[in-house]
């Protein structure tokens, strides 16, 4: 009989190899996805990078079998909001609910520590990720260029 898990924890240093693997892999869909061209601040990520989030954010990493699927990071921040980055799940794993599940967590943590709500940017002509936030709550609050696409200001209140 073969046991299976799916786990997701808060991330650790050691992580950082099998998180940058996850943004590289899901980042580059995304880039391509959205036709951008030039540099991409989560392509040029180091581990180092992510081990100074380990440190200063909440970073979390979804494990199925223990193999890194998915990872997200918050940022908590003094208005009593937090900003989600870097979410990623690898492409072999995508659309069975590990997403949902990395979104679902930060949901119930933000809540219980009283945050009034989650902010994150995406490209907003990446119609199935914004379609993914609309259906957990997102909305988008505004739009901007400045990284030389449409970007959607996502926001999701808690109550």
């Amino acid at each position: 009989m073969i046991d299976y898990s799916f786990i997701i924890r808060k991330a650790t240093e050691a992580d950082a190899p099998a998180i940058r693997g996850i943004m590289q892999e899901s980042f580059s869909k995304y880039k391509n996805d959205v036709g951008l061209t030039g540099e991409m601040e989560a392509l040029a990520e180091t581990c180092e990078d992510i081990v100074n989030d380990i440190r200063s954010k909440e970073v979390y990493i979804a494990l199925l079998d223990n193999v890194a699927v998915g990872s997200i990071r918050v940022e908590l921040l003094p208005d009593n909001t937090a900003y989600l980055s870097r979410f990623a799940v690898s492409l072999s794993h995508n659309n069975i609910g590990i997403g949902i599940s990395l979104i679902s967590l930060v949901d119930k943590l933000l809540i219980e520590r009283g945050i009034k709500c989650v902010k994150l940017h995406t490209a907003s002509k990446y119609h199935d990720l914004v379609r993914f936030y609309y259906g957990r709550g997102f909305y988008i609050d505004s739009t901007t260029k400045d990284r030389g696409y449409i970007r959607a200001l996502m926001v999701k209140e808690y109550l």
